[in-house]
């Protein structure tokens, strides 16, 4: 079943890409693998997938101690500064940075242990209460400041779309998000690409996909819906 879903999703990305003349290389397809055991997360490796995304640290450390080491392993939850020393050395991007703090926290992670990390910027693109993220006008001068600590590189932005029932509703916000990009790339800040747009999951990666997506993190897309131990 995870095989066929992932061909499934591979052939969705491909039209995506085809209807605005992108090529499907240039989408990197991230399984969110987050409560799933790791007998699924085996059949998706089989089938191919590479990039697994995690929101949870020990989730993410469990399993990257089981898996091949071949993984590029994806944070894509929220961090809390206290949690970053389990991380640094076994992620290979951490998505939700949205905070000078921890930034700085990442940072002195990284030169401790002698690595570099690669981190995107967390934007709030809709404006949303409940989630994380910085506005649009603070995510410049945010990456700014950034952008001088060692050890780590922003390499884009990040988006968590509202959830939609359809998903030209959230067009908009990734059109905006790509702008924002834009923005900071024209602003040529030393240690700081825009190579990497995280945006869109199950409900609207195709949407997210012509409108400039690099990376789609799916899950139910994949795995099926998501189950919580109880504990």
């Amino acid at each position: 079943m995870i095989q066929e879903n992932i061909k499934a999703v591979q052939e969705n990305i491909a039209n995506a890409c085809a209807k605005v003349s992108r090529l499907g290389k240039d989408v990197n397809l991230i399984a969110v693998s987050k409560t799933k055991p790791l007998e699924l997360l085996q059949e998706a490796y089989a089938a191919g997938c590479r990039d697994f995304g995690e929101n949870k640290v020990q989730e993410l450390v469990d399993k990257y101690e089981a898996m091949p080491k071949d993984i590029r392993w994806h944070m894509i939850g929220h961090l809390q500064r206290n949690k970053v020393k389990y991380l640094v050395g076994k992620v290979w991007l951490i998505h939700s940075v949205d905070s000078y703090r921890l930034a700085e926290e990442i940072s002195k992670e990284a030169v401790k242990k002698g690595v570099s990390v690669n981190i995107l910027i967390e934007v709030n693109v809709a404006e949303e209460e409940s989630k994380f993220g910085l506005s649009c006008p603070e995510t410049i001068d945010l990456i700014k400041k950034i952008a001088v600590l060692p050890g780590i590189f922003v390499k884009g932005l990040m988006t968590v779309a509202p959830y939609v029932e359809n998903s030209e509703e959230n067009r908009q916000h990734f059109v905006n998000l790509r702008k924002l990009s834009v923005d900071i790339k024209k602003q040529n800040i030393d240690n700081v690409s825009m190579d990497i747009l995280s945006m869109g999951m199950t409900g609207d990666y195709m949407v997210a996909i012509e409108e400039g997506a690099t990376h789609v993190r799916v899950g139910t897309g994949i795995f099926g819906e998501r189950t919580y131990s109880i504990s």
